[in-house]
């Protein structure tokens, strides 16, 4: 099938290529992400292949459709960037990669929360000036401390087990259906208002919903432990970034570490580094020295890379044969976490 494949980088079209040996599927890189601008690029491909800051609303979704589109095949786990009920109503079928390496999102989370708690990067910072003080770098133990994991799918079981397991937390946890074996090693099933209330940390692993959009807000730093740690691997706009700015300033907040940002699609993916940002808030959470940002890379290792490439295609190759689509998105799952 013919496929044009937006916001590509060279390591896109490395695994891609290499997974599509198997496939055989006409792929058509562009650098550019997909939107009414881009969206000539795409005349006359059956299918497009999206990743997480192509946002495919009604309109770009009409356009394509009058195109010849008749499928979006997003290379990740995420879908709040398409309307799906546009899509439906076009006859648009959406796919996506439900679980690619859920080990490297899981793994990245740890790292990021150690890298916060013990000043890491401004260790690291330090010594390449030749700056040896230790004066500021004070950590604490996650043993024993209360950790909230917000979303218990496969990334966050692995990350809730590890904390548990690994170093000793004790773990609240949240989602809509209680994982079984999370429980039987006594991790603790709470509400989200009981879980922000108790966590020393708070981590947070759900789908961008309605439901789950800023579910880290002023009200929720306003009931959370003084001083808390706020990690976020999953989506930006979990996090309500004006009010997460207000609570490092008054230090309700103890730290933060991001890998996603609620407006990154301008930023994120690309070399700003000779722009000026015009993302005051953003520009703002860079000025603390408890807060620790990464380009949405979490996902970004070798098994990842390769589970992804290999599931994207082969939903494509799915559609193509008629055969039943075992990743598809409907409507109907935008509530569900």
């Amino acid at each position: 099938m013919r496929v044009a494949v937006f916001s590509t980088k060279p390591y896109d079209r490395q695994f891609l290529t290499e997974a599509n040996v198997g496939f055989g599927h006409e792929l058509v890189f562009f650098e550019p992400r997909l939107d009414r601008t881009t969206a000539p690029l795409a005349d006359g491909f059956p299918a497009v292949c999206v990743f997480v800051n192509d946002y495919l609303d009604r309109a770009l979704l009409t356009d394509l459709a009058a195109r010849g589109m008749r499928l979006v095949a997003l290379r990740c786990a995420g879908f709040n960037n398409v309307d799906l009920v546009a899509a439906g109503e076009l006859g648009i079928e959406v796919v996506r990669v439900p679980a690619y390496s859920p080990h490297a999102v899981a793994e990245f989370t740890v790292a990021l929360l150690l890298a916060l708690d013990r000043r890491i990067p401004r260790a690291w910072a330090r010594v390449r000036d030749n700056n040896f003080s230790l004066d500021g770098l004070i950590g604490t133990d996650l043993f024993g401390k209360t950790v909230g994991v917000i979303g218990t799918g496969r990334i966050g079981a692995l990350v809730a087990r590890c904390l548990k397991l690994g170093f000793g937390c004790r773990v609240l946890a949240h989602d809509q259906s209680h994982d079984p074996a999370l429980v039987e090693i006594g991790i603790e099933y709470r509400s989200p208002t009981e879980i922000v209330a108790e966590a020393d940390i708070l981590t947070l692993h759900c789908p961008l919903t309605p439901e789950t959009h800023h579910i880290v807000d002023a009200e929720a730093i306003a009931r959370a432990r003084p001083g808390f740690l706020l990690v976020n691997t999953s989506r930006g706009a979990l996090i309500d970034a004006q009010a997460l700015v207000e609570g490092l300033k008054s230090g309700k907040v103890g730290g933060v570490a991001l890998d996603v940002y609620e407006q990154e699609a301008d930023l994120f993916f690309e070399d700003l580094s000779n722009e000026i940002i015009q993302d005051d808030v953003f520009q703002r959470l860079l000025t603390f020295p408890n807060v620790l940002v990464t380009g949405h890379q979490a996902f970004l290792t070798a098994e990842a890379l390769g589970a992804i490439s290999a599931t994207t295609l082969g939903n494509i190759a799915a559609f193509e044969a008629g055969k039943p689509l075992d990743n598809r998105v409907e409507a109907a799952a935008v509530s569900a976490y």
